[in-house]
This record gives C-alpha cells, sequence and structure tokens, in this order.
C-alpha cells in the first residue's frame, strides 16, 4: 500500500482555486492496480502533433531492434515544455514504458536523482557505439543545478554523435526561455520541439472518465463536473483523487455517487 495523505496531495494543488473544499481526510491508497502511463491512456487534446510523432517513434522500435539505426537527429530528439498539469511528465512515463515494453535500455534522469546522471555519463559510451536503440528522458529540464545542467550539456553531445541513442527532455518553458546556460539553451532546440497544453474543462471530464473506466470504476453522472466546480482543477491531483475513489469504493464496498465523494473529501 502506497499512503497518500491529505497535506502531500494539498501542497500540489493551484491555490488560486477559491472554492477549494477542506482537506480530506487521511486515507489509504493502493495504486498497483493503476495503469501505467501510456501514448494511448494520454488525452492528446490540443497536443496531436506530439503524440503523433511519440506513436511513429514507438512503431520504429518494434522492428529496429537488431537493425542499423540511422535515424535523424530530429527523430531521436524531442523537447517538449508546458505548464504544469499539461502532462509533460506522463508522456515521459509514457515513452519511457514503450521503450522497456519493447526491451529496450531506458534512463530517467530527474533534478532529484543526481546518482543517476553519473552512472548514466559512465556508460554511455557504450550506448554511443551500438546500433540498438535505448532511451534516455529527463523531466523538469529547468530545474536542474549547475551541475545536472553540465552533465545533460555532455550526455547530448554523445547522442548527437550517437548512432540510436534517443532523449526526451520536459521543461516548464520553450528552451529560448529557460533560465540555463545559453549552449544548453541552443542545443535542447537541435531536435523537435512542441508545447503542451492545458486541457479544458469538458477534456478533463473526459480525461479523468476514461482513467476511471480503466480502473473499472463506474462513477455516477454528477461526480466529475462537481469535482472540477468545488476541488482542485490541476490533472495530477484528479487523478490521484480518482485512484483514492477508487480505493474508497472497494473500501467501502459502495458505488462512487456524490455523497461518497463528500464522504471522503471530508475533514478528519
Amino acid at each position: 500500500l502506497v499512503y497518500l495523505y491529505a497535506k502531500r496531495l494539498v501542497s500540489k494543488i493551484n491555490l488560486a482555486v477559491m472554492n477549494t473544499p477542506p482537506l480530506p481526510k487521511q486515507f489509504a491508497l493502493d495504486i498497483s492496480h493503476s495503469p501505467k502511463a501510456s501514448l494511448e491512456n494520454y488525452l492528446p487534446g490540443k497536443d496531436l502533433a506530439l503524440i503523433s510523432a511519440l506513436q511513429n517513434i514507438e512503431g520504429s522500435w518494434k522492428n529496429s531492434k537488431n537493425e542499423d539505426s540511422d535515424n535523424p537527429l530530429n527523430q531521436r530528439w524531442i523537447y517538449w515544455w508546458g505548464p504544469e498539469g499539461s502532462g509533460r511528465t506522463h508522456l515521459l512515463n509514457a515513452i519511457g514504458n514503450a521503450a522497456e515494453h519493447a526491451d529496450l535500455v531506458h534512463i530517467a534522469l530527474t533534478a532529484s536523482e543526481p546518482a543517476s546522471w553519473v552512472r548514466l555519463e559512465e556508460n554511455i559510451s557504450a550506448l554511443a557505439q551500438t546500433s540498438t536503440p535505448s532511451v534516455i528522458t529527463v523531466d523538469d529540464v529547468d530545474q536542474l543545478d549547475d551541475r545536472l545542467v553540465g552533465s545533460l550539456f555532455r550526455i547530448l553531445n554523445a547522442v548527437q554523435a550517437s548512432r540510436a541513442i534517443h532523449i526526451f527532455m520536459a521543461g516548464a518553458a520553450a528552451p529560448a526561455n529557460l533560465k540555463l546556460r545559453e549552449d544548453l539553451r541552443t542545443r535542447l532546440g537541435w531536435g523537435l520541439v512542441f508545447q503542451t497544453q492545458l486541457l479544458d474543462d469538458d477534456e478533463k471530464i473526459q480525461a479523468l472518465g476514461e482513467a476511471a473506466k480503466a480502473r473499472g470504476l463506474v462513477l455516477s453522472p454528477d461526480v466529475l463536473p462537481w469535482l472540477l466546480s468545488r476541488f482542485y482543477r490541476d490533472m495530477p491531483s484528479l487523478m490521484a483523487l480518482i485512484d483514492a475513489l477508487d480505493a474508497y469504493s472497494l473500501e467501502t464496498k459502495r458505488a462512487v455517487t456524490l455523497p461518497l465523494v463528500r464522504e471522503l473529501l471530508q475533514p478528519k
């Protein structure tokens, strides 16, 4: 069991929402059955061009593991940017999961795990010399410290010189607007660059409905509109609540109706 506490969830909410209800009571959440992030369970909204590019790359991996790869850089090197809650991390996780499903080496890099950067730099020469695709994902590029900025600069040079390394990066701003050194900002734009867009309310309801369906969770029709008008509006918090409702419904053996939602969200 993974325990989610209300204070952790509240730290991620949009504080600008004035009609947010009281803090939810403490609850336990079993996420072992939650679907893994994939391109298929991502609602593209206005991000169709990015999704199409990632799907094409994912498709190429199914037949290229044992063949020479000479893909142009803009088919191996993608950076996307957008506001928090626009799906940046979901897409990184999705393409990483796709790589692992294709039995490719996948290295996930984040600002909070510097050791993984050191290990990659130690092994990247070997990856660069093989024709078998490998995949690097880098989240929150805008949060990298000076040491990791230098590491990413060296990694990108190695990717450029390689035959088959793919790198996917995400951040909060377009390359030119990142507060990073100029030579790294320039390199981030060497491949394809996309902007991820926030979903509108109808798209959020569709995405949350599909997430509930994937979990086998049946929601009464008034639940999702009520959550959007009374609960947090960012997608990570809303998706976390779908998981919480799933767990609470199983625990109480009750259908997910508006009374159950209100009960879950009551303060302790």
